[in-house]
């Protein structure tokens, strides 16, 4: 199951992670957000071990969205070290997502 990531969390499970982190940064109302939910859960169980994969809700978690400059979703940041290596802004295919994952890990 993805992770859920939130303004009180954010630095200890996705910057301080020694693995790659993949955050899906979404809300309930976002059409797209929602089409590209059921890859993020698929990733998170596929990669669980190798990666962090989870989703952070923008609407309720407004400090990490603002601090990341996140103005359009669904928007995907892929962490490693603590910084942004790779980001897929808009919905896009599972395979996508995963070719992203694969080349950061």
């Amino acid at each position: 199951m993805a992770h859920t990531f939130t303004d009180a969390n954010f630095e200890s499970v996705v910057l301080k992670s020694d693995k790659l982190a993949v955050v899906d940064f979404w809300a309930e109302w976002c059409g797209p957000c929602r089409m590209i939910g059921p890859s993020i859960e698929a990733l998170s169980a596929e990669y669980e071990g190798q990666a962090v994969i989870g989703k952070l809700n923008v609407d309720e978690n407004p400090q990490i969205s603002m601090q990341f400059g996140i103005r359009n979703i669904p928007a995907v940041l892929f962490f490693k070290n603590g910084q942004v290596v790779d980001k897929q802004i808009g919905a896009a295919p599972k395979t996508t997502l995963e070719a992203k994952i694969k080349a950061n890990l």
